[in-house]
């Protein structure tokens, strides 16, 4: 499985391309000027890199049903807990003290709203996000609700997988015929055939290619390219809706790979450390990168090329900092402790 590190990696290098060089806004006044002027030909497959995110979402629901299998919902519960919040808490950290060390590159924010985003429900709560790319978590947050209370609770089978995604692709598509923004919230129709065709990709790796699966995969295909071309191309006409329609094919392929096998011989170790890195650098990439843009590019006057070469290599290896003195020592203490607090209450008679 160590090809699905490696697509992790590929992912969240397609989301810093697009942040750094495939759009305007705030990186262009970091550049002084615009990225499709610096980088002209890197600027126009750039612009598709936020589509990153939904390769992310594909393998997301494959990994949960593959981790999921054969835990308790507590288990699950803990295991989530303890992969997304400590590096979480220090790139909030680190992106405040950027936004006040250089507050023209990312707008500093106010106490009760950096607070409010150590629960990672800020988005909800409708406070401002220190962190740009938050917005994903939230959707995975969602995703791991619905998957724990609907599968996992009662424990992961085969049926309850294929049901809860023929009942949740069923509840998205009915969701564009309502107005209803709660439910919205909730079924996640944009998002929802992304997920539900990784959970389908990993009953095929577990259980073999059947005719149910591999047509839930291509239910998931078929909307999922739909939400993408709505979603993503609607509101840039620059792009090629033919491209966006390949990307989402390529993510789906992608994993239906590994899925099937076929990359048993990609053992390399240096695809765990891949995998390792993805998700510190994927939290810490966007702000901190546009300040080292501003501070190499701008107050240095290092080149484009080298500036973007400088500013990824930075934030990998800064990834690799919080992976190995945040998140190797602290994520298993704050498991084991998240454990032994339920096992006190139990010897106490206060279980649940």
């Amino acid at each position: 499985m160590l090809a699905l590190d490696g697509l992790r990696l590929v992912a969240a290098l397609m989301v810093c391309l697009y942040h750094y060089v495939g759009r305007g806004g705030t990186v262009s006044a970091s550049w002084h000027g615009s990225p499709g002027h610096l980088f002209p030909t890197l600027s126009r497959a750039a612009v598709y890199g936020n589509f990153g995110v939904e390769l992310f979402f594909v393998i997301s629901g494959f990994v949960i049903c593959m981790s999921s299998w054969g835990r308790t919902l507590g288990d699950f519960f803990r295991s989530r807990v303890a992969r997304l919040y400590p590096a979480y808490w220090v790139a909030l950290v680190l992106i405040t003290g950027a936004s006040l060390a250089l507050p023209v590159v990312v707008p500093a924010v106010r106490l009760d709203e950096f607070l409010v985003n150590l629960t990672m429900l800020q988005q909800p709560m409708g406070a401002t996000r220190v962190l740009g790319v938050c917005w994903t978590l939230w959707v995975e947050v969602r995703f791991y609700v619905l998957f724990a209370l609907l599968v996992v609770l009662r424990g992961v089978t085969y049926r309850r997988v294929v049901l809860f995604a023929c009942v949740w692709t069923l509840a998205s598509v009915l969701c564009h015929s309502t107005n209803n923004n709660l439910l919205n919230q909730v079924i996640m129709p944009q998002y929802a055939s992304f997920f539900i065709g990784g959970l389908a990709l990993y009953l095929i790796h577990r259980f073999g290619s059947d005719l149910l699966t591999w047509g839930i995969v291509a239910m998931s295909w078929l909307l999922a390219q739909r939400e993408a071309t709505l979603g993503l191309w609607g509101p840039h006409p620059h792009r090629d809706p033919y491209v966006v329609i390949l990307i989402v094919t390529v993510a789906f392929a992608a994993v239906a790979v590994v899925a099937l096998g076929w990359t048993r011989w990609a053992s390399w170790p240096w695809l765990v450390t891949a995998g390792a890195l993805t998700y510190p650098f994927y939290l810490i990439h966007e702000h901190l990168g546009w300040f080292a843009i501003r501070v190499l590019h701008r107050s240095l006057g290092l080149p484009a090329w080298p500036t973007l070469v400088v500013t990824v290599l930075g934030m990998l290896v800064l990834a690799w900092l919080i992976h190995r003195f945040v998140e190797r020592p602290f994520g298993p203490r704050l498991k084991r402790a998240l454990k032994e607090r339920k096992l006190a209450s139990r010897s106490s008679g206060l279980g649940f």
